[in-house]
């Protein structure tokens, strides 16, 4: 190996380890981020539950909410390619109409089995009459809905606020029920609980550059000791 590339070797593992060690700076930031955004859901989620009547509070995001209307089934909405303990599927989402009947807020009401994640038939699984729905109130994005068509049901790859609005024939709220598993009501579809708050993959991915970070110093110091060993006269097998 030439004297100009023992010398560019480890300024390359310099370089990387650097930018490693920044990733992981990084991550740290991030798993700081979510374990405070944790701290404030957890606080919301053990507040008192918010009846929605008339119109919503200001802020329901993550606090745990209840709220009584009549399911429209007609427009229920299938979003695939969900997975429920390893078993593929799609989760059922129904408007439920308030009171003025000009307004809906909706509920996704759980999960159910489906081989290829995105058929389903919500017919078999309405709930006529009027209900009170309890649950987690959760935001809804616009865009990446993707619609697609199956025989007379959409299938969504999740929920898009502005594309909803345009489609159903009432007013939604800006944010979803997630309603809450309760023994009383219907085994299908599978209500699902709330988010979990953990720390996701952040710590792991730290440890992970700072990993690598490492590695490169060690790497790049093994190369400059053969380069100072070599100059000192000895051998040295590279």
């Amino acid at each position: 190996m030439s004297d100009r590339a023992r010398l560019l070797l480890p300024i390359g593992f310099l370089a990387v380890a650097v930018v490693c060690a920044r990733l992981g700076v990084w991550q740290v930031h991030r798993l700081r981020e979510r374990r405070t955004a944790n701290t404030a859901a957890a606080a919301a989620r053990a507040a008192p539950v918010v009846v929605l009547q008339g119109p919503s509070p200001a802020d329901p995001i993550g606090r745990r909410v209840r709220v009584r209307g009549r399911y429209d089934h007609l427009h229920d909405i299938i979003l695939r390619g969900r997975v429920f303990d390893g078993v593929p599927g799609v989760e059922i989402v129904s408007p439920l109409l308030l009171d003025d009947k000009a307004t809906a807020v909706l509920v996704n009401r759980g999960f159910v089995p489906a081989p290829d994640a995105v058929t389903a038939y919500p017919d078999s699984l309405q709930e006529p009459g009027e209900h009170w729905v309890e649950g987690i109130a959760l935001p809804i994005t616009s865009g990446g809905g993707m619609p697609l068509q199956r025989g007379k049901w959409t299938s969504w790859s999740r929920l898009d606020l502005k594309t909803l609005n345009q489609r159903l024939p009432y007013g939604i709220s800006a944010f979803y029920i997630r309603q809450s598993p309760d023994s009383s009501l219907p085994r299908f579809p599978r209500r699902l609980d709330p988010p979990v708050l953990d720390d996701g993959p952040h710590l792991s991915y730290a440890i992970q550059w700072f990993a690598f970070a490492i590695m490169a110093i060690v790497f790049g110091g093994i190369i400059l000791k053969q380069k100072s060993v070599r100059r000192s006269g000895s051998f040295f097998p590279v």
